[in-house]
């Protein structure tokens, strides 16, 4: 694939629904469908995958697909009367072909602009006037940049609120042997304790049994270290104060009939969020949040990486 043009394609995936493929000349890839408008492949210039897709995700609207990067909006979770992470992900996205100016980085080339709006139906669940506009992005080394703008388009007058997550699974190759650095001695709220409230301590999270975590005030750089395949994911964010941390486990695991019962091994989601302080909008204004992935191989130094170069890097 290495020394092919960058390509943005729209073709057929899984149950026939449609997809836009993009790749980039060095040779990574990701997809993203247009239902849920959500990305379910990024690939590096090897080729080698690195979102966790679940083995028995089923691509059946209006049945969320598990893995990826789900985006949810306008509500996480069970945190209000939607249902559980809003309705985004449930829905047909379409190709935006009139999308707002973006600050413009020449050097990316490989994008696709979507874009979400309520129908009649819509509004009897969540009754509000928006515009959902996702830009999907390759940069030439490979990263993925997901960045989301939400416009009030209310004629009543009346403002609306929101929390938001782009729910990321990231493949790693055992749960066992990752850490999260970057939220060390930060507030968490833990869903597994009625959203409790704790402070984490000062060393890097390491799992050995279900967690379900909301990270407050977190920092612009988190970093997700797979020991075993040496290889460093970064996520930087921009506009998500929040950061969430979930791995179901193996209980839990069994009992998602779209998550194959060992798939927890194998997968770790953490996923820029704004939670705590809903986002408010009034008529006209927009709000704007962004993530940028990268993967990247860990230095080693006795068998530990140095997380600092990767935090400050």
């Amino acid at each position: 694939m290495a020394g092919e043009k960058p390509s943005v394609e729209l073709c057929k995936g899984i149950n026939g629904l449609d997809k836009v493929v993009l790749r980039e000349a060095r040779g990574s890839s990701a997809e993203v469908y247009l239902f849920g408008g959500h990305v379910t492949s990024w690939k590096n210039e090897h080729g080698e995958e690195l979102l966790f897709v679940s083995s028995k995700a089923m691509f059946k609207p209006p049945k969320a697909i598990r893995g990826g990067i789900p985006i949810c909006f306008p509500q996480f979770s069970s945190h209000g009367n939607l249902e559980q992470h809003g309705f985004a992900r449930n829905k047909f996205w379409s190709i935006d072909t009139n999308p707002p100016q973006l600050p413009s980085n020449s050097l990316i080339k490989t994008f696709v602009d979507l874009i979400l709006k309520p129908t009649d139906d819509d509004f009897k669940i969540w009754p509000h006037s928006y515009e959902f506009r996702l830009r999907v992005a390759l940069t030439p080394g490979g990263d993925l940049m997901l960045t989301s703008r939400i416009r009030n388009t209310n004629s009543d007058g009346k403002p609306f609120s929101f929390t938001f997550a782009y729910h990321t699974y990231f493949l790693v190759s055992d749960i066992s042997e990752v850490r999260v650095e970057g939220l060390e001695t930060l507030d968490y709220l833990d869903n597994l304790k009625e959203r409790e409230r704790f402070t984490e301590q000062g060393d890097a999270i390491t799992f050995e049994s279900e967690v379900d975590k909301i990270y407050l005030s977190t920092p612009t750089k988190i970093a997700i270290i797979d020991h075993e395949k040496k290889r460093t994911f970064v996520l930087r964010k921009d506009g998500l104060p929040d950061a969430v941390v979930w791995n179901p486990w193996d209980r839990k695991a069994k009992a998602m009939p779209d998550f194959g019962d060992d798939d927890y091994k194998h997968m770790l989601s953490v996923e820029a969020a704004a939670i705590e302080k809903p986002i408010i909008l009034k008529p006209g204004e927009e709000w704007k949040g962004r993530i940028e992935l990268s993967a990247v191989p860990s230095s080693y130094c006795s068998g530990q990486l140095d997380p600092q170069k990767v935090l400050q890097g």
